[in-house]
């Protein structure tokens, strides 16, 4: 693979990171029809007002993405004063083994220790089983105390990474 390079998306490539987003959740089995996931996954335009948005760009195409949301803003799901969250990790499915994943998970933590943040958190489905392996091969802990459910048939696991 070539250079990864991670920058904010710019609006005229919203479009294309909705798709990617919700093609790596579906090809991970991810979407359950029943709770709407779909659609919030494709309206990168309102993630991009109420979160930071970045990309990862590979050889030339949109390879990946993440929102990064700050506690008590609208993407926040269980983010504390002076920690930072992750959201939306999602990578094309052409782009997977490569590194993509791990390269935006980096960027958020670079992203929380330019803000002077003691730690960043995430929830991950219960089943995303290789996120989960990622996210502890780069240090992250799991953090039952935080561990919720938005459905009854959804459950999320967070995870924590002191800066």
């Amino acid at each position: 693979m070539g250079d990864v390079e991670i920058r904010p998306p710019r609006p005229e490539e919203f479009a294309v990171v909705g798709d990617l987003t919700v093609e790596a959740y579906r090809a991970d089995g991810l979407l359950a029809e029943d709770v709407g996931y779909e659609k919030e996954l494709r309206d990168v335009a309102h993630r991009a007002e109420h979160a930071e948005l970045l990309v990862a760009v590979a050889d030339g195409s949109l390879a990946g993405t993440v929102a990064i949301v700050h506690p008590g803003t609208h993407y926040a799901e269980i983010s504390r004063d002076g920690e930072l969250e992750f959201r939306m990790l999602a990578v094309s499915s052409a782009a997977r083994g490569r590194g993509i994943g791990e390269a935006l998970t980096r960027a958020v933590l670079t992203r929380g220790r330019a803000l002077g943040l003691r730690r960043v958190v995430l929830s991950s489905l219960d089943r995303m089983r290789t996120a989960h392996r990622l996210y502890e091969r780069i240090g992250f802990r799991r953090l039952p105390a935080r561990d919720w459910r938005p459905f009854p048939t959804v459950t999320l696991i967070a995870y924590e990474y002191d800066l």
